[in-house]
């Protein structure tokens, strides 16, 4: 890779000083390893997309990891297609956010996490860092039982060893990223197209009523109504949007060597939204397949209480009548729980680095990233069994919801300042309705929280 001198949006040099709009200047880039690793010089917009496409896959993993499959799963036995209004209204708002991490990233040279900490105090930098460090790990637990809960469906293996096996993901992750950042975009890529297409496989044996489907993508007053859903429809907007997946995104987007002008980040910005959007768009039709076969096979059998993992998988060939259809559905899981480990590993990276600028050696961070989730993951499974992984999940979707307004509202501020952004920040009707889905989310998870330990 070709050095590349480091400059603010300012033009600052690092280390030299404030930035405008900032209390401190740029230090470092986020993942200096891969930071502009990737060319994206070519003719047409055809061959610029696919430059600019990559980091937006990463991004979507974490919105069809194992947390999504279980509310999924509920929503979809129970309630039929009524809920897939809440995913598709999950997936607008994670397209918008999602889209402003992008934007921060290119317009002002930092990741969320490095725009934290050059803009408030020492105290509230470490009290983010610490927040997003517990939402890693609650995150990456759930990939972790996710993954070990295939292995045992495919393989027969222990969850004690199907978790301790996860770990091992950190090695392949050191393997990629030192032979270039595109092999591991490649690598996410094909196990997302693994996942798409099992429940391809599985939509059409399960033979939904897609009028009945597409009347669910029409959000419905029963769902505020009815107490049990309305829960449900919670537990899915708020486990949607991953707050790591802002820090992921804004600093996985400037692995791009993209011409830092105003023109060129217009351009670079303009693609990474498309790029995004099409990922993103990819994870809400996995995420409805997996409510629609719930709903096509689970609820018009009767059976409306599955929520298990392990029971959908049990259930799925006897009530399909082919063979195979219960494999085809753990292996999609296992992609799913790898593909969420692999961005999990490089966030953990991202923040640590961002909040605090201390440089570990990769190898080092990730170890730490995976102990932190292998850890209470083990002694769940040792002292409860199979019976503890459901509540386990839960609790990790709730310590992340507790987090994600701490990303989202720093977000939202920043982009819309002049002074941070330049010409690049936002409208005023693009700041306000980015402010109302931020209150829209803070509000959904206070209320979740309400709900859970209300009982």
């Amino acid at each position: 890779m070709a050095a590349t001198e480091v400059r603010g949006p300012g033009g600052e040099t690092p280390g030299t000083g404030s930035a405008p709009g900032w209390r401190h200047a740029r230090l470092a880039p986020s993942l200096a390893e891969v930071y502009r690793s990737i060319p994206v010089s070519g003719r047409g917009w055809w061959r610029k997309a696919l430059a600019f496409a990559g980091p937006g896959y990463l991004v979507a993993v974490g919105y069809m990891d194992p947390g999504n499959w279980a509310t999924s799963l509920a929503g979809g036995s129970a309630f039929g297609y009524t809920l897939l209004s809440v995913i598709m209204i999950s997936n607008l708002l994670a397209i918008l956010l999602q889209a402003l991490a992008a934007k921060l990233g290119i317009a002002t040279g930092r990741d969320l996490a490095q725009a934290v900490r050059d803009h408030y105090s020492r105290p509230v930098v470490l009290f983010h860092w610490v927040l997003c460090e517990i939402a890693i790990a609650a995150c990456d637990l759930a990939e972790v039982i996710g993954s070990a809960i295939a292995l045992q469906l495919l393989f027969h293996v222990p969850l004690a060893v199907g978790v301790l096996l996860t770990g091992l993901d950190v090695l392949l992750v050191l393997l990629l990223q030192n032979r270039g950042f595109r092999l591991v975009e490649a690598l996410v890529v094909t196990l997302i197209a693994t996942i798409a297409v099992s429940f391809l496989f599985e939509l059409i044996l399960s033979r939904p009523d897609v009028g009945a489907a597409l009347r669910g993508l029409i959000p419905s007053p029963e769902i505020v109504r009815d107490p049990r859903m309305l829960y449900i429809a919670i537990g899915i907007l708020g486990a949607t949007v991953m707050p790591h997946n802002l820090y992921l995104h804004s600093s996985i987007v400037q692995t791009r060597r993209y011409e830092e002008t105003s023109a060129g980040k217009r351009e670079a910005i303009r693609y990474a939204t498309l790029d995004s959007t099409v990922a993103l768009m990819m994870a809400l039709f996995i995420n409805g397949a997996i409510l629609v076969v719930a709903a096509a096979v689970f609820f018009k059998t009767g059976h409306h209480e599955v929520a298990e993992i392990q029971d959908a998988y049990k259930l799925l060939t006897p009530l399909l009548g082919v063979g195979g259809a219960s494999t085809v559905f753990a292996l999609a899981l296992l992609a799913s729980g790898q593909n969420s480990t692999l961005t999990g590993t490089l966030a953990g990276q991202i923040t640590m680095e961002g909040f605090l600028d201390i440089r570990l050696r990769p190898w080092l961070r990730r170890l730490i990233t995976r102990a932190l989730a292998i850890t209470p993951a083990i002694i769940v499974v040792f002292l409860y069994g199979q019976s503890g992984t459901a509540k386990l999940i839960i609790l990790s979707q709730v310590v992340l919801s507790v987090q994600l307004s701490f990303a989202v509202f720093p977000l939202v501020k920043f982009t819309s300042e002049r002074a941070k952004m330049g010409e690049f920040a936002n409208p005023r009707w693009l700041k306000w309705l980015a402010y109302a889905v931020a209150y829209f989310i803070a509000g959904l998870n206070v209320w979740l929280l309400v709900q859970i330990f209300g009982g």
